[in-house]
């Protein structure tokens, strides 16, 4: 009756977000007679729009605008009058649950909307970024390169584990807070010597965690964000690092900690272990007093999450800015000046979008790094603290961690979410992200704060989540270890030390076997996306104008066979003759995937 599709260029054009003063067409389509439709703009947290529709051609009605008055989310709908001899009956027609087609909806209050993200400019990435293939490293728990296995500078009151087998555990104290701090003794050496390992395997560039002076093995309770943690090793060290990382044709990034800092670091001093002087909670004339927010002083603040270790620093503080971004003798400076190729923000969500932007704009003086962003959600449309959170809309961050992929590919791999619904969200993803952030998020199976993959998904499951994660758009980003087999669940047994002498061979071949892939098939870096299904088997579809490359997942333990008609294509348009031959007469074995490109 009526009908609406933001997926199909014959509705909606552009695709998804569009850019700030590009104009937006839409067609509605109906087959009834003698109706008035009209299409409907909120801008988010605003006023209500309203566009007459243009009957075009019989049973089509088309409507164009213009987003000129700056970037943000804004959201449509339809009204639809019928006249009938007696009244006039309005009803609505709005997003479905699974987004693309939509649905009628009788009360405009019940209406969901549908979103477009308007943007400022195509954010595009360093091209090194986008062509490589991250590996995430928790440096404590990777390789300690130094002859003697001796651990360099132990910190005061911590635990040594005996072996590298051994489980992590925290060591508590009757309150259950953290008595000691457990170390193995990975360090910058140790990664040194694994760069010919690294490179082996097809990775191109590091994400490491923290590696500035903490009093925790994790790191994100920082002490000193200008000196490199001695457990580690040196800044020469850590030089020498880069320098044969650069030579290898390889790439660095690292993690920066700006919401919080430790209790005992230099800025809050807790402990005394500064001086009697030196820092907030020592003296009210300390020049980082005003970064941090007493109720009861010295002992009564602000902390992260209640977080007694780790006091919150206000980031609108412009003492606190200029010393982490400003131009001369700031944070970001020291370490962009050694050669480091970007930074990944912790808790982005936790930093304003003011602040987010004044890293981006220090690191526009470097065009080669690259800045992504700790996001669990749909970075689009995600609310911060009351705040709608506007830091992939330009000059902001290049991308995100890309969560919603993770959670989606356990999902389904898990019988959580069938290949309909899984096909349906990465659509909507695909279309509430602007192209190019959309494409430089890092996608990642597991990071240091999730279960290792395998413990969510089993063994079975490990080879059609690694081909998803590598058919996706993204930069794929392997957690140190899962290419080794690592199992655990939540912090700290996903924090495994590296079993350098138990690689599982099969685990370790599915990973290289798809970064070859992802190295060599340039369209799993650039190509266009689309989804499609057939019962529970899901297609990726990734194309350009000569090629197609497809990768189709059965999570079932059956054997299926397939006729091209069987598969259900949310966009219609990019089936072609070339793709009905490929798809026809397919037979994907259980718990596997399937390849398929053109000739």
């Amino acid at each position: 009756m009526y009908y609406f599709n933001s997926w199909d260029s014959h509705y909606k054009q552009p695709f998804g977000a569009i850019k700030t003063g590009d104009v937006m067409k839409i067609n509605f389509s109906s087959t009834i007679q003698n109706i008035k439709v009209k299409f409907i703009i909120r801008r988010d947290f605003g006023q209500r729009h309203e566009f007459d529709m243009q009957l075009i051609e019989e049973g089509l009605y088309s409507s164009s605008v213009q987003f000129d008055v700056g970037h943000g989310l804004y959201f449509y709908y339809f009204e639809v009058t019928e006249n009938t001899e007696w009244s006039a009956v309005r009803q609505y027609y709005g997003k479905s649950d699974t987004g693309g087609e939509g649905v009628l909806y009788l009360s405009e209050h019940d209406v969901r909307p549908y979103q477009v993200t308007v943007y400022d400019k195509d954010d595009q990435a360093p091209e090194w970024y986008r062509e490589a293939v991250f590996y995430q490293i928790f440096p404590d728990r990777f390789y300690n390169g130094n002859e003697d296995d001796k651990i360099n500078a132990p910190k005061p009151n911590s635990f040594l584990y005996g072996l590298y087998k051994d489980d992590p555990f925290y060591v508590k104290d009757e309150t259950g807070g953290i008595a000691r701090w457990d170390f193995f003794g990975g360090n910058l050496k140790g990664i040194l010597k694994k760069i010919p390992y690294l490179q082996a395997l097809g990775i191109t560039a590091i994400y490491l965690n923290p590696i500035f002076l903490a009093t925790s093995n994790h790191r994100y309770d920082t002490n000193d964000y200008l000196e490199i943690d001695p457990m580690l090793g040196s800044e020469k060290e850590f030089k020498v690092l880069l320098e044969t990382l650069h030579q290898n044709g390889m790439h660095l990034i690292l993690d920066g900690v700006f919401s919080h800092v430790g209790k005992n670091s230099r800025y809050f001093n807790i402990s005394g272990e500064y001086g009697l002087t030196e820092g907030a909670t020592k003296s009210i004339q300390s020049p980082y007093f005003d970064w941090f927010k007493f109720t009861d002083y010295p002992n009564d603040y602000k902390s992260w999450w209640g977080i007694k270790d780790l006091p919150e620093i206000d980031k609108d503080n412009e003492s606190f800015r200029a010393f982490i971004y400003g131009k001369k003798a700031s944070v970001l400076k020291k370490w962009n000046d050694f050669g480091i190729d970007g930074w990944r923000l912790d808790v982005a969500d936790e930093l304003p979008d003011s602040f987010i932007r004044g890293i981006r704009e220090n690191l526009n003086a470097y065009p080669e790094t690259v800045l992504i962003g700790e996001v669990w959600e749909d970075a689009s449309n995600k609310i911060s603290y009351g705040k709608r959170r506007n830091y992939i809309l330009g000059d902001s961050l290049h991308g995100c961690m890309n969560y919603p992929f993770r959670d989606m590919i356990i999902r389904y791999l898990t019988g959580g979410l069938s290949a309909h619904d899984m096909a349906h969200q990465l659509m909507v993803l695909s279309e509430n992200y602007p192209k190019e952030i959309f494409y430089n998020n890092l996608n990642n199976l597991g990071t240091h704060d999730t279960e290792r993959i395998l413990t969510m998904i089993g063994l079975e499951n490990n080879e059609n989540a690694i081909g998803l994660m590598f058919s996706l758009p993204g930069v794929p980003c392997v957690y140190y270890g899962d290419e080794a087999g690592l199992d655990g669940g939540k912090d700290p047994s996903n924090r495994k030390f590296f079993p350098w002498d138990n690689i599982d061979s099969k685990s370790y071949d599915l990973y290289k076997k798809w970064i070859a892939y992802r190295k060599s098939e340039k369209n799993l870096k650039a190509g266009e996306f689309s989804t499609f299904y057939a019962n529970n088997i899901l297609g990726v579809l990734r194309f350009s104008k000569d090629e197609k490359w497809v990768s189709l997942f059965n999570p079932s333990l059956d054997r299926i066979s397939l006729s091209f008609d069987a598969f259900t294509f949310l966009q219609e348009e990019v089936v072609d003759d070339e793709l009905k031959t490929l798809l026809n007469q397919i037979e994907i074995e259980g718990k596997s995937n399937l390849i398929i490109k053109s000739k």
